[in-house]
């Protein structure tokens, strides 16, 4: 008998397609307005500055910054899927329904995260098919656009899954995003590069890992990156493969959920 042949195949993809249909029963407020509230940022800062700025480092500022908030669309909503489903079960009384189905702990993160990474990357190509209206931009290196997707993606429902088990009431929850998730995207590269901020700045933007995310989405978007790829690409494996150990054990240990 082999590992796989133990998974319970039906349950996984039972609380998939459970995860995928909450999100899509609001698609409103879950893939509507995040491509809005982008449009919203693109077109304000062309009108404001796009004339000003023309290009930044040769890429032209609507391609810029266009990529930027693709990716920062993308990781927003991937950690705001995960973490909104297990805190509105921990408040409402409805994560029993996690608990009693015969799925291990692994089946359920497995599930719940894949399920963020898809609103993820739904959210990024609507976001990206809007910002044509705007700015023509196209995929110069598509593995590597891939590879930052679908890793960036994951990283934040990974995030989302220990800060929903952590968090004890939707206040918490906002708190962690508005002092955390928003101010770590804001401030990694999305409408800037990082060549003009002063020595001190650059040297901490290179310790916020949205930083590597942003800047080697960019690269696979536009062909221009700030930062180093290879270090961008294996900073981001490693918290992947550190989240998803940290979460798969605080899982199976039932913490703040089975007690």
């Amino acid at each position: 008998m082999t590992y796989f042949s133990t998974i319970n195949w039906p349950g996984l993809w039972t609380l998939y397609k459970k995860e995928i249909g909450r999100f899509l029963k609001v698609y409103n407020q879950t893939l509507i307005a995040p491509m809005v509230n982008a449009m919203l940022f693109l077109a304000i800062f062309l009108l404001a500055f796009g004339q000003n700025i023309g290009e930044i480092q040769g890429v032209p500022f609507g391609q810029f910054m266009g990529a930027g908030l693709i990716m920062m669309t993308m990781i927003q909503q991937s950690f705001a899927n995960t973490s909104s489903s297990l805190i509105m079960g921990k408040v409402l009384g409805t994560v029993v329904d996690y608990l009693i189905p015969p799925i291990s702990a692994g089946e359920m993160l497995f599930a719940m995260v894949m399920a963020g990474v898809t609103r993820g990357l739904m959210v990024g190509v609507m976001v990206w098919i809007s910002v044509w209206a705007f700015s023509a931009i196209y995929i110069e290196h598509f593995w590597v656009v891939l590879f930052y997707s679908v890793s960036a993606c994951l990283l934040l429902s990974l995030l989302g899954m220990i800060s929903g088990i952590i968090a004890d009431s939707f206040d918490q929850m906002a708190a962690i995003t508005s002092y955390i998730i928003t101010p770590l995207s804001f401030l990694a590269g999305t409408f800037y590069s990082v060549h003009r901020l002063p020595e001190v700045w650059y040297i901490i933007t290179h310790f916020n890992p949205f930083f590597y995310m942003i800047d080697g989405f960019r690269y696979g978007m536009t062909g221009y990156s700030d930062g180093n790829m290879l270090l961008g690409a294996i900073f981001i494996t490693a918290g992947n493969i550190i989240l998803w150990v940290v979460a798969y054990m605080i899982l199976k240990k039932g913490y703040k959920i089975k007690t």
